[in-house]
């Protein structure tokens, strides 16, 4: 009975050093958590490069909320949790650095894009910018211009070919670039402005013409960590990894620029 009482105390105390041990183990392997709020354009690469990254990255987790940028600056401004922010323009980055909220020396211009006008497939009512004052284009989707830098660009463009008070009454201003593709692809408008990236990754939708150069600020994306984030090595991990040779080859697939 001694021995017996004897091997069950041993038994007790390897069972307890095995539950000590796996709970070692368990805060060895503790996965970090990233949180990027980045640009609606930037959806499908940002997707992909996800998966390229997991692939040696294990140990990160990376969660995105894709939106307007300035709705997305407005969130960050308000407190929301973000460890990173990609803009699709400078003026929705400016703000954050003003007040203090970006880690010091984290800011990069990583991206350029092209703004282009897109329409349905099938249709074949215009072939150029002027077109848009023509009676059969009734409705034309943008970007809210106060919000969604996509929406600011195209304005710039209208008004500098002198058609935005024609254009200007035809508007459908949705909250992101995103959706004013779904618009054009459904054909619940008859045109609308987008990056060439967007018109990229549709078959339902052809470019009818770029913007004229010249005609609107440079497209640039800039990217920088959060001064409030937790994870601040994992996240410049991250943003080296984006301004790196294997995000840049997804990224230029989707048919951005990289910031030399």
């Amino acid at each position: 009975m001694r021995k017996f009482i004897t091997g069950l105390i041993l038994l007790m105390f390897i069972s307890t050093l095995l539950v000590g041990c796996c709970s070692q183990a368990e805060k060895s392997v503790e996965v970090t958590e990233l949180t990027v709020s980045a640009a609606a354009s930037l959806k499908d690469a940002m997707e992909e490069i996800k998966t390229i990254y997991a692939q040696d990255n294990s140990k990160v987790t990376i969660t995105y909320n894709f939106g307007g940028s300035g709705a997305l600056q407005q969130q960050i401004e308000q407190g929301a949790p973000a460890d990173m922010f990609i803009s699709a323009a400078t003026r929705n980055m400016d703000p954050l650095e003003s007040k203090g909220l970006l880690a010091d020396g984290t800011r990069k211009d990583l991206l350029l894009n092209q703004v282009v006008l897109i329409v349905p497939k099938d249709a074949s009512t215009i072939t150029d910018w002027n077109g848009l004052t023509s009676d059969k284009i009734k409705k034309v989707a943008l970007g809210e211009p106060d919000s969604v830098p996509a929406g600011k660009y195209g304005q710039e463009i209208l008004t500098k070919l002198g058609i935005w008070e024609q254009v200007k009454g035809k508007a459908v201003y949705v909250k992101d670039v995103r959706q004013v593709l779904n618009y054009v692809e459904t054909e619940d408008v008859d045109a609308g402005i987008v990056y060439q990236t967007d018109a990229k990754v549709s078959d339902k939708v052809k470019v009818v013409a770029p913007a004229p150069n010249g005609s609107h600020t440079p497209v640039v994306y800039p990217m920088a960590i959060m001064k409030s984030s937790k994870n601040t090595t994992a996240a410049k991990e991250f943003a080296d990894f984006l301004a790196g040779e294997k995000a840049k080859v997804v990224f230029e697939k989707y048919g951005f620029v990289i910031v030399k």
